[in-house]
């Protein structure tokens, strides 16, 4: 009989499976049966026989049943019928699932019903519709509790926090002090971070820029080919504002610090934080220019705007080809945020505000021309995110700006405030106590009508209710508190409100002329003018004078010489830099293998005498020698040797480069002012460079072949390889010397002439020198090592004598004497090895005289000569263009980075020069203006 179990288990993959295995148990015999499976999905109703053969060649036959119908069955053996009988009885029994599910489905009938007999039997409870509110009144209540329990989460939360804060605290034993320190720590981090994302971004945008000019030049040159026309550029009248802004930047490069006696005017826009000034200012130039914020400050330099007339409304930045157009929202944006970013990446070191000018235009239909700088506003408390001298800063730029004599001062007084509680008028009052350039604009007028005594308004426009005096009062509206209502909006909605205004209507009050951002811009535009007019031919007569003086002081100074700006100077410093550059790869083969050998022993050399050859030659016999040796070269060849080749052949190619640069200074027409600027652009490149990485595994290769090879193959070469160790031998034995001679003091010799005296130390290093000499002269092939015997021995000798030392005292003073000795040796077998080279030829390894260490050098020679020849081919083919393209590089990041050049290129030449090109420039710039201006007038 065979009886049945079954094992079933799930697999998971796309679908889950049921696999069953049968296990068939053979009663006739004891041997178990071979276990077979197969896979069928549950439910499964085939089957089918096997025939299988147990240890014993008895046959047997399994029936495998899938699913769950072989467990529990018995089958007589040989029998396919009773099979078939006990499928056919599950087939029926199957069936009884269908009475299950019919049972199933009537007992959630009997139920449901029953449900609905224990739902009857509830009580009424329709009681409760009239006691509790219905409608908008439940709604109402249900929103109540809502708010309720939102408060009591929030208290819960805060306290949670404030517990959890605590707790947190004491339980780090951190204090509040230290706190402190780890914020103030992270918070410089983080201002570092951005700091070097912002300069991230201004290098990007400066490339955008770039390249945004190369592609319009393309694009010009490009359609000039297309058309096939000849055409040459027209000269386009720059704008009286274009031509006076252009004479405020050159005067703002040339004296930063505005120290002179006299300025040229512009209109300074001063007030309180958050009174309204840059908006006045953006109602002036009819666009939302500048970016907003709720409390925050927002102006943190200062933001000079020339505004001109021109048939298109756009806006551009002094160093930017880029031109926003600001009748699109999307361009509107993209300034306010180029503002934004500007504003924050002048304000570096940890500082709040910044003295850096962000310079733009702003041109469009109907705008009247002149030049404003808004300045950060003033301030009467900080808070605890800005710098400590915030406050002081801005009072003193305020007070710098306004100082100017020719400045305009645009007061800007918030009208929703107290009079008492302003800032800004009496820095103003300061500045202009007789009022002769101030314009003094109340904003926020629609706020004021609401909260102020009419009265109160018209001592403020008349100038009786301040100290300070003006030369005009004006009221404005500003808007109506909406960061995105237009400029239009803003202009039809103060137009409304003083047509409207019980102040306007109101005799006395407010006169026609005083209201309106129009009529402020207009009467701002006509008193710049004015005071330009009065000052620009003052300010050029001031300007040559000072020409003069530079000329005079130039021709004194440097008779032969032109007068080169920085920028001149480092174009011509680039050009002598390059062709250094050229000089570098027309250096000859020789001269570079040389270089290269040269180094590449200087790298190699101590290496090759501590663990390769002195561990071999110091083993005792010439089989371990080479066999160490062998051992020794292919760990080094397959791990450091690559490496440290490439490290000599970059710095070869660094000291060739060097050296052509100290070569030029010795030049007849060598200038000394390009010194330490190409001392910077070198070093630079050279620390950026780096060897080709695919450089070593191909010297691997060579190097670990060269090795290979164990036999010289030419007199000459044997020669050489003498030659080689002789000289290796001997640079050691000299350093060996000179470690002696500071360890055993100066001779007899040259103590009685120099007066020199041995110190106690050295005189007991040479007394164990003298009994380690008997040691080496009575054992003249001894180890490298002292046996305990020994060390003992003289321990005793020297005791005899009154010196007492201990053994590690005595290997210190062995070591370099037997170094000594042993190099001795070493040079005294390269002698004797220069003439047997015949006889190694025919005797080997079993030659009479020791010649192993002349092939390990012979070996360490031919590896030196196919590395040096790789990386010289390196060098010529790849290394120099690929320093070329580093210095480049560099040159261009110096030439965009003008503090880097003003710090290189120094000296009183360059400064003279700067200054007196400076000076020039804007006297032309003056009397063009000048000219300009008498031709409109």
């Amino acid at each position: 009989m065979l009886r049945i179990y079954q094992n079933t288990y799930r697999r998971t993959a796309r679908k889950a499976v049921v696999y069953s295995a049968t296990k068939v148990v053979c009663c006739n015999h004891s041997t178990l049966c071979n276990i077979t499976s197969n896979p069928r999905r549950t439910g499964g109703a085939g089957g089918h026989w096997e025939q299988h053969s147990n240890g014993n060649n008895r046959g047997h036959e399994e029936f495998l049943l899938g699913g769950n119908q072989a467990r529990g069955w018995t089958i007589p053996p040989n029998s396919r019928g009773y099979g078939m009988l006990v499928v056919r009885v599950l087939k029926g029994a199957l069936k009884l699932r269908y009475l299950v599910l019919g049972g199933a489905i009537g007992g959630g009938v009997s139920l449901s019903k029953k449900y609905e007999d224990w739902k009857e039997g509830l009580p009424d409870l329709k009681w409760l519709e009239d006691a509790l509110p219905q409608g908008e009144r439940w709604s109402q209540f249900s929103r109540n509790l809502i708010e309720v329990g939102s408060v009591v989460k929030n208290a819960i939360d805060i306290a949670k926090e404030d517990i959890k804060a605590k707790t947190t605290v004491a339980a780090l034993g951190i204090s509040v002090d230290e706190s402190r320190k780890k914020y103030d720590k992270l918070q410089s981090q983080v201002e570092t971070l951005q700091t070097e994302i912002m300069n991230v971004q201004i290098k990007y945008q400066k490339e955008l820029e770039k390249m945004e000019k190369e592609n319009r030049e393309l694009r010009q040159q490009y359609l000039i080919l297309k058309t096939n026309k000849k055409t040459t550029a027209k000269r386009i009248k720059k704008s009286l504002i274009d031509m006076y802004s252009e004479v405020l930047d050159e005067l703002s490069g040339y004296d930063t610090g505005y120290t002179m006696a006299d300025h040229l005017p512009r209109v300074v826009v001063v007030g309180d934080q958050s009174s309204g000034k840059t908006s006045v200012l953006e109602s002036i130039a009819k666009a939302r220019i500048f970016p907003r914020g709720s409390g925050e400050m927002m102006t943190r330099a200062p933001v000079k705007v020339t505004l001109a007339e021109g048939p298109y409304h756009v806006a551009q930045f002094r160093d930017s080809d880029r031109e926003y157009d600001l009748t699109k929202e999307s361009d509107l944006a993209d300034l306010r945020r180029e503002v934004e970013f500007r504003m924050r990446a002048s304000v570096r070191g940890g500082k709040t505000v910044s003295n850096e000018v962000i310079a733009m235009t702003v041109k469009g239909p109907g705008l009247q021309r002149m030049v404003l700088v808004d300045l950060p506003g003033i301030i009467s408390t900080m808070t605890v995110d800005m710098a400590s001298d915030t406050k002081d800063s801005i009072h003193q730029m305020t007070k710098h700006y306004m100082s100017n004599p020719n400045a305009i001062i645009l007061c800007i007084q918030d009208g929703s405030v107290d009079a008492e509680r302003s800032n800004v008028t009496d820095l103003v009052m300061q500045c202009d106590p007789l009022g002769r350039r101030t314009i003094f604009v109340l904003t926020k007028v629609d706020l004021a009508e609401e909260l102020a005594d009419p009265d109160r308004i018209r001592k403020i426009l008349s100038g009786k209710l301040f100290p300070m005096k003006a030369l005009g009062y004006y009221a404005v509206v500003t808007g109506r508190g909406r960061k995105d209502d237009s400029i239009d909006a803003i202009r039809q909605y103060e137009e409304d409100f003083f047509k409207n205004s019980k102040l306007f209507h109101r005799r006395g009050v407010i006169m026609p002329h005083q209201v309106t951002s129009r009529n402020l811009s207009l009467a701002v535009s006509d008193r710049f003018w004015k005071m330009v007019r009065e000052t620009i031919e003052q300010q050029a007569d001031a300007f040559k004078a000072t020409r003069f003086n530079l000329e005079t002081e130039w021709k004194n100074n440097f008779p032969r010489l032109r007068e080169s700006g920085r920028d001149e100077l480092f174009d011509k410093a680039k050009g002598e830099i390059l062709d250094e550059v050229v000089t570098l790869s027309q250096i000859s083969a020789k001269k570079w293998d040389d270089a290269l050998t040269l180094k590449l022993w200087e790298k190699l050399s101590n290496y090759v005498f501590e663990n390769v050859y002195l561990p071999a030659a110091q083993s005792g016999s010439q089989n371990s020698f080479n066999t160490m040796v062998d051992i020794k070269l292919r760990q080094w060849a397959e791990q450091a040797l690559p490496a440290k080749s490439v490290e000599a052949g970059w710095e070869a190619l660094q000291q060739e480069f060097i050296s052509l640069m100290e070569r030029a200074k010795k030049g007849h027409d060598h200038d000394g002012v390009f010194d330490q600027l190409k001392a910077a652009v070198v070093d630079e490149a050279i620390r950026r460079h780096s060897w080709e990485d695919k450089a070593i595994d191909m010297l691997r290769v060579i190097q670990l072949n060269t090795l290979e090879d164990r036999f010289v193959h030419d007199k000459a070469e044997w020669d050489q390889a003498v030659k080689f160790l002789e000289n290796s031998v001997t640079t050691k034995l000299v350093q060996t010397d000179e470690t002696l001679a500071q360890m055993f003091g100066p001779g007899p010799w040259t103590r009685f002439a120099y007066w020199k005296s041995l110190t106690q130390d050295q005189q007991k290093r040479r007394s164990v020198k003298g009994e380690l000499d008997k040691i080496l002269k009575n054992d003249v092939k001894h180890l490298p090592t002292l046996s305990y015997d020994e060390l003992t021995t003289v321990r005793k000798n020297l005791q005899r004598d009154n010196v007492d030392v201990d053994t590690d005292y005595i290997r210190q003073t062995w070591f370099p004497v037997y170094r000594k000795h042993f190099l001795q040796q070493a040079l005294h077998r390269a002698k004797d090895c220069r003439k047997a080279y015949y006889l190694y030829t025919q005797q080997g390894t079993e030659c009479e005289i020791s010649c192993s260490d002349v092939v390990l050098f012979w070996r360490i020679q031919q590896v030196i000569k196919v590395t040096g020849n790789a990386l010289r081919q390196q060098v010529i083919n790849r290394e120099a263009r690929r320093l070329d393209k580093e210095i480049k590089a560099v040159l261009d990041e110096f030439s965009d980075d003008e503090e880097k050049k003003a710090h290189l290129l120094t000296g009183k030449r360059v400064q003279l020069a700067e200054e007196l090109i400076k000076v020039r420039q804007i006297q032309e710039k003056l009397e063009e203006f000048i000219n300009s201006l008498n031709q409109e007038k």
